[in-house]
């Protein structure tokens, strides 16, 4: 719940070979740089990010860093699960059946919301997409335009808000994974519309695709609200 992630298989597995990418130290530096830039809008203007993994799991998310509002629908197998973001409020509705935990919207408290998951209006703390763990993860990569592709480390993606991987539990991710290739796509205005990373060694296709910058968000507090039961916390961020 609240990142997208989906399983994988174990260390061990057929997997694909790994592909390469030619690119020196130079050049990825420099799509990083230009990757970096491209995300700079996250801090700066309302935005739409919609996330789809291996069509299992999906999410839809409106965003106002700036003016503190937020909204998302992240739906798996499990069911649908709804946030919505208020200044310092967050409010949560569950239609996943989660031990404890209704289905009516619940008030949550920040400060118990894992670290890895915590929703805030910081700056740099609040993109549905996972992008900045997406571009931290890159290992070789070259620009040729508005395109950017290369290969990033599955390893080093990590788990979060957005798009994360998880391998199943007591397993490893396979070795090929330290090269999994990548796709992103820019806007005429230099910004990260699309970030693809392609099926292959084992692990699902991933998505983020960012849209409707500078579009208001309205939000509206959910009435009533009860406070979110002990028994959701330690749930969080285990769904998907």
């Amino acid at each position: 719940m609240l990142g997208c992630s989906v399983g994988v298989q174990s260390e061990g597995e057929p997997a694909a070979p790994a592909p390469t990418v030619s690119a020196d130290i130079t050049d990825t530096r420099n799509a990083i740089g230009v990757l970096r830039a491209g995300t700079a809008f996250i801090n700066q203007t309302s935005f739409r990010a919609d996330i789809d993994i291996a069509s299992q799991v999906g999410g839809l998310s409106r965003v106002d860093n700036v003016n503190k509002r937020g909204m998302a629908s992240l739906s798996s197998p499990g069911g649908v699960i709804e946030i919505r973001m208020i200044d310092d409020d967050v409010y949560l509705k569950s239609g996943a059946e989660l031990p404890g935990v209704g289905h009516e919207w619940m008030a949550l408290d920040p400060a118990r919301v894992p670290t890895d998951f915590a929703l805030s209006f910081e700056p740099g703390r609040n993109d549905p997409g996972g992008s900045a763990r997406l571009i931290n993860a890159i290992m070789s990569a070259r620009a040729d335009g508005t395109e950017i592709s290369g290969v990033l480390d599955v390893n080093r993606v990590g788990v979060g808000n957005g798009i994360s991987f998880r391998h199943a539990p007591g397993g490893t991710f396979p070795e090929a994974a330290r090269n999994q290739p990548f796709r992103a796509t820019l806007d005429a205005e230099g910004r990260l519309v699309r970030f693809l990373i392609p099926e292959a060694n084992g692990l699902p296709g991933a998505a983020v695709r960012y849209s409707d910058f500078g579009v208001p968000v309205d939000v509206v507090r959910p009435e009533p609200a009860v406070p979110a039961p002990d028994a959701l916390y330690p749930q969080l961020g285990l769904g998907g």
